[in-house]
This record gives structure tokens, C-alpha cells and sequence, in this order.
């Protein structure tokens, strides 16, 4: 069996790690809840799968990542540097599920780009983060799982498009990654890669939570 990515869905949440079968924190906003049954029923009907489940050649999960249209995540509204644009896909959450996998954050990054590019959207945004110099890999990369490294979205082409205090929204204009002469050729070719691996994501037969 080799590794492959499946679209986040109903059908595949059960696969995800548990603290994501319930979550509904992007999904809500202050002191409102949120169905999570309803957010994926009417996500799934809109925009289809929300995001990607990332399985290695033994069928184990390594990671995960949520992605949606930006409006489909009212929390993100109240964060810092906030509101995300309208028009862009947003990257909202990833999970790596073993510290010893970095690599995989980057392939759930790259399959982030490849399906929104796909589906046409016209940009991805992502909420980042200044870490001061020297800050651990662990600390970088494992403490949060909701705003990513400032420098490791520079690294795919994002660009501030606010920043308050250490927490900044971060966009990528779809077809940047091609125009970037210096990141082009490895992104590429990661990305051909990846689309070898990514299967029809799986919408019906959902099994919400």
C-alpha cells in the first residue's frame, strides 16, 4: 500500500485524530456553539471536502489539515490580524500526529495549494506566527496547531497582509508559487508528486460528528 492524501470529510473524520472528531472552535464564534453535524452537512454541500487526511503506506494517519472557504470559519473573524479575506481558502488547523514526520506538515501544505488552485479559488491565507529567534522545533511547530510559523509560510510564497503584534494573516495569490523562480522548481515538483497521490475525496457516506 503507499501512502496517500483523502479529501477531510465526513467519511474520513473517524480517521482523523480524536481531538478533531468534535472540535468546532473555528466552526463557532465568542460564546456561540456550533452543530458539527450541520457545519460539515452544509461544507460538504457547498464546497466538498474541507480539507486533507494525510495516511502513510501502512494506512496510518500522520497527519491531518482543515482548510475551507474563509468564510465558513467565523472564528476566524475574532482572532488577531483578522478578519481573512472573503475570496481566499483558508488553512485553519494541522495535526501532525508523530513529532519524528516534519515532512508532512510541508506535503499537507502542498496539497493545500494543489486543491485550492483546482478548484479555482484565487488565493490561500494562513494565520502565522513571529517566534523569536532560536525558539524550538517543538515549540514552533507542535505547541499550536493553529497559527503556523511566519517564516516557514514565507517559505511557500505568503505575504503579510496584516500583522498584529506577534500574530499575522499571511496570503498566497494562487500562481504565485509558479512565479517565484527560486521556489518554483522544488514546489513542483512536490506537487506532481502529491497529485500522484491524492485519491477522489470521499463525500458520501458521511459519518458526522
Amino acid at each position: 500500500m503507499t501512502p496517500r492524501l483523502l479529501g477531510l470529510s465526513g467519511a474520513t473524520l473517524q480517521d482523523a485524530p480524536p481531538v478533531c472528531h468534535h472540535c468546532v472552535w473555528w466552526q463557532s464564534r465568542g460564546a456561540r456553539g456550533a452543530s458539527k453535524e450541520r457545519w460539515i452537512r452544509e461544507t460538504e454541500d457547498e464546497w466538498g471536502a474541507w480539507g486533507t487526511v494525510y495516511y502513510d503506506d501502512d494506512g496510518r494517519v500522520l497527519g491531518t489539515m482543515q482548510s475551507a472557504p474563509a468564510p465558513l470559519f467565523p472564528r476566524a473573524h475574532d482572532l488577531p490580524a483578522g478578519p481573512p479575506s472573503a475570496d481566499a481558502v483558508l488553512i485553519t488547523c494541522a495535526i501532525i500526529v508523530d513529532r519524528t514526520t516534519p515532512w508532512v506538515l510541508q506535503s499537507l501544505f502542498l496539497a493545500a495549494i494543489g486543491d485550492a488552485k483546482e478548484r479555482g479559488a484565487r488565493a490561500l491565507e494562513a494565520f502565522g506566527y513571529h517566534y523569536a529567534e532560536g525558539e524550538s522545533v517543538p515549540t514552533r511547530f507542535h505547541l499550536h496547531h493553529t497559527v503556523f510559523p511566519s517564516d516557514f509560510l514565507a517559505d511557500f510564497g505568503f505575504q503579510p497582509v496584516r500583522i498584529e503584534g506577534r500574530v499575522e494573516l499571511a496570503r498566497l495569490e494562487l500562481g504565485g508559487i509558479i512565479q517565484d523562480p527560486e521556489l518554483e522548481p522544488a514546489a513542483a515538483r512536490v506537487l506532481r508528486e502529491l497529485k500522484g497521490l491524492l485519491l477522489p475525496q470521499p463525500v458520501p457516506g458521511r459519518s458526522q460528528a
